[in-house]
């Protein structure tokens, strides 16, 4: 059943490819998706406390829930390497309460996923780890619906934040973090 359900959403995605070249609309609905873009990223400087432009962002996906990574490009910039693990700080407290107000503000909509991490937020686990560069929200849960509702999220900010980051279980590089 999965098969088939993958099968069709690759599907829908290939025609809806092939009917974005020949939309008459192209034009504005790429407009429309830089609009979006350069909200993010003003939406996440205000809510985050540091530029997007001087940070990176990862979003990695374990077997066991994720983590999201920011760190700083330059190493000597020790004020955005601050706010960076400042913020990360907060994130887990909120999140851990079930609070998902900074994601929902800097994307303008509720993230795939939230709905149910606020359900079951007593069942995830969130903790801070410091990076050399920055820090990292681990997030843990032994739930299924709870991971899977982390994967979406996950991905969603994958997607929405242009990382680059692969949307696939990353099972090595969580065993490697474990030890």
């Amino acid at each position: 059943m999965k098969t088939v359900i993958a099968f069709l959403i690759f599907g829908a995605l290939q025609l809806a490819g092939q009917d974005m070249q020949s939309c008459s609309m192209r034009k504005e609905h790429m407009k429309e998706a830089a609009q979006h873009q350069a909200d993010v990223e003003k939406h996440g400087d205000k809510a985050m406390g540091f530029p997007h432009d001087k940070t990176t962002h990862h979003f990695r996906l374990y077997s066991d829930g994720g983590a999201i990574e920011v760190t700083v490009n330059d190493n000597q910039d020790f004020q955005n390497l601050q706010a960076i693990r400042s913020h990360l700080t907060h994130i887990v407290t909120m999140f851990s309460n079930g609070e998902f107000s900074i994601p929902m503000f800097v994307h303008d909509q509720v993230p795939l996923g939230v709905p149910v991490m606020k359900e079951k937020h007593a069942e995830i686990s969130y903790s801070f780890e410091e990076l050399p560069a920055g820090g990292r929200v681990r997030i843990k849960t032994e739930n299924r619906d709870a991971l899977d509702a982390i994967h979406e999220f996950l991905r969603f900010q994958i997607a929405d934040h242009h990382t680059g980051d692969k949307p696939d279980l990353l099972v090595q590089r969580q065993q490697q973090l474990d030890r």
